[in-house]
């Protein structure tokens, strides 16, 4: 069994920063395809970002390009969200997800519990 556990939401002011961090509970990010969803009220959950297994390639959502940046550390089993250039509408709760498919595109093993952002105009 997998755990992924959030951290790093808050409340922050458009055009801030902010580092979303999701620490997995073995060696999760070097056996599956890792990234990050997130869901505003009313509205479905939204690809952000992830990195394939295992090529390792990163991709985006539209809306998150160029000022999203996925990472992770392997030795701290850890992945990183870095967002830049927030907006109001980037207001919602973050997901972690791991997937044993190629990307957390085509399907979700695991999730995180989620940890909200909010960002104030």
């Amino acid at each position: 069994q997998v755990q992924l556990v959030e951290s790093g939401g808050r409340l922050v002011q458009a055009g801030g920063s902010l580092r979303l961090s999701c620490a997995a509970s073995r060696r999760t990010l070097s056996s599956y395809a890792m990234g990050w969803f997130r869901q505003s009220p009313g509205k479905e959950r939204e690809f952000v970002a992830g990195v394939t297994w295992p090529g390792g390639i990163i991709d985006y959502g539209d809306s998150v390009k160029g000022r999203f940046t996925i990472s992770r550390d392997n030795a701290k089993n850890t992945m990183y969200l870095q967002m830049n250039s927030l907006k109001p509408e980037d207001t919602a709760v973050y997901y972690c997800a791991a997937s044993s498919s190629t990307t957390i595109r085509n399907y979700v093993n695991y999730w995180g519990q989620g940890t909200q952002v909010t960002v104030s105009s």
